[in-house]
């Protein structure tokens, strides 16, 4: 019995394009008590494979964080296994702004020690008394509030791109490095601030909340379901968009357009842009802006150095990446001494 996936990227995407079907990028989470996460890895994988599911998937004792595609034709039966187990019946499924056939291109069910990684050894506070969820229309009235902190719990790279009117946006690589920081820059408005926190589809929030109200927050509040639902309601009800730009996705798409502005700019030359790219250096990897001048210019490298290892025989390039491990670059999310215009403050405000 197939449980891993055994074809390619290009494989997969033939495949697909072959296909000719519609696909939805969808994304859910729940947190639950899940005693054998094998079992329910292999339980999940063997039905979702069969049903063309592609996606990146984690599952711990905790619960179950998942984003994914699968041909729309298909939706129904998802719908109806999800709803066959039993904390998973009605959980709330985030369909995504805009799709592309191949968001996703393996089917990657993992299971780890927590769903999403915050760092917290802290197993004193209640995971479930969480802040009171807000939909869209009270978002944008707590956004005007001057009792109300507005606080983004995404990293640096996702809120650079695209971010809420008034927010704070922590510029961290991790959602764990937010956490500790967030409560000493605002331990002062514990009990005189509401506390209003979003994401992209409300998972980190959903921790964050109960984690804060046991640090003595009084008022928490999270945007349900995220930036995703926001925007869906947005357009549903008619009411004013108040985020600005794109909000960034952990996908192929790399970002949904929510608004026409764009806040970023090359990490480069400074120009106006908002698309993330690669560096093309295998060895280098790094994740940045960069416009489509310095894209060509550039030949899709961050650095110089990058661009003369990057067009070197692929067998040279193999042999000099042999043993030296991934840059530290790739985790550094665009925080390099190359990029003349990435701006490194430790925490931006609005």
């Amino acid at each position: 019995m197939q449980l891993y996936n055994n074809l390619s990227n290009n494989e997969r995407a033939s495949l697909i394009q072959k296909a000719g079907k519609d696909r939805l990028t969808i994304s859910f989470y729940k947190y639950a008590n899940i005693s054998n996460t094998s079992i329910f890895r292999n339980h999940l994988f063997v039905f979702w494979h069969s049903i063309d599911v592609l996606g990146r998937i984690y599952v711990a004792n905790e619960g179950i964080n998942a984003q994914l595609s699968l041909p729309a034709e298909n939706f129904k039966l998802f719908k109806n296994h999800l709803d066959s187990i039993s904390f998973l019946v009605d959980v709330r499924i985030n369909i995504a702004v805009e799709h592309n056939i191949f968001s996703f291109l393996k089917l990657k069910i993992k299971v780890r020690n927590k769903i999403v990684s915050d760092g917290l050894e802290d197993s004193s506070f209640d995971v479930t008394n969480i802040g009171t969820h807000v939909a869209a229309a009270k978002f944008n009235q707590l956004i005007e509030d001057e009792d109300a902190v507005i606080v983004d719990m995404r990293n640096h790279y996702e809120s650079e791109i695209g971010h809420f009117k008034n927010a704070v946006t922590p510029n961290v690589d991790t959602f764990r490095d937010s956490l500790n920081l967030i409560e000493e820059q605002l331990k002062e408005h514990k009990s005189s601030k509401k506390l209003v926190m979003y994401c992209t589809g409300g998972i980190r929030c959903e921790k964050a909340s109960a984690y804060y109200k046991h640090k003595g927050f009084k008022d928490v509040f999270q945007l349900e379901g995220g930036i995703i639902n926001y925007k869906r309601q947005v357009d549903q009800l008619g009411i004013e968009n108040k985020f600005v730009g794109k909000n960034f996705v952990f996908d192929e798409r790399r970002a949904e357009k929510i608004s026409d502005d764009i806040i970023a700019q090359c990490h480069q030359c400074g120009t106006p842009a908002d698309i993330h790219v690669n560096c093309a250096n295998e060895a280098c990897h790094l994740l940045f802006i960069q416009c489509d001048l310095c894209k060509v210019e550039m030949e899709n490298c961050c650095s110089l150095k990058c661009m003369d290892i990057n067009r070197l025989p692929a067998k040279e390039q193999k042999t000099l990446r042999k043993g030296q491990g991934n840059s530290n670059d790739i985790f550094k999310k665009g925080r390099s001494k190359n990029l003349k215009y990435k701006d490194d403050n430790i925490f931006l405000t609005p």
